[in-house]
């Protein structure tokens, strides 16, 4: 796990950042007031078609029934610039309690998926429960993929394949279950 804002290591059970002291309520004091989102995907920029919308629903949908611990949202947001990306996703996350209050830390299987068209960023952030099972890379890898999608601004094209491979990343770190996302091994 790595501080949001500076970048440098921490431990998951971190208070705060050791090296610039931030915390999820420092975090909210500086960025206010969470957007009104919508369940699954929540596009508040208007770049997706409504049907574009409904398609990645259905998509997300049959995803989740095949991975029932799976909590997985996508959002697309215009964050203003004067802090970090990561920050803001860091916030939304931790903000959104997107599986609902009684499955944080370890029980968090949230997987959320972050585009700011304006600024050109993306982001997908494990929720506690996944993050020791998927490498940072392999998540910054599926981002990567989606880049010449997004850079064309096919929004919901780029997500699609972001998607795609995800599903994969999470069936191979999980354990044939009715439970599923049960750990396997890291990938």
């Amino acid at each position: 796990m790595r501080c949001p804002y500076c970048d440098q290591p921490l431990a998951a059970d971190a208070a705060e950042c050791p090296s610039c002291r931030l915390t999820y309520p420092r975090t909210s004091a500086l960025l206010g007031a969470m957007p009104r989102l919508t369940p699954i995907v929540s596009d508040t920029t208007g770049s997706l078609l409504p049907a574009e919308a409904s398609k990645l629903r259905r998509r997300i949908e049959e995803i989740q029934r095949n991975l029932p611990q799976l909590v997985l949202q996508v959002v697309i947001h215009h964050f203003p610039a004067e802090h970090p990306f990561s920050m803001h996703v860091f916030w939304l996350f931790n903000a959104g309690a997107f599986a609902g209050d009684g499955r944080r830390g370890k029980d968090s299987h949230v997987m959320l998926l972050v585009l700011d068209p304006a600024r050109c960023e993306s982001a997908l952030m494990p929720g506690y429960g996944l993050e020791p099972l998927l490498k940072r890379e392999a998540l910054d890898h599926l981002l990567e993929l989606a880049g010449p999608y997004w850079d064309n601004r096919q929004w919901a094209d780029g997500i699609h394949r972001v998607l795609t491979g995800l599903e994969q990343l999470l069936h191979s770190v999980s354990v044939p279950d009715d439970s599923a996302v049960l750990p396997k091994g890291e990938y």
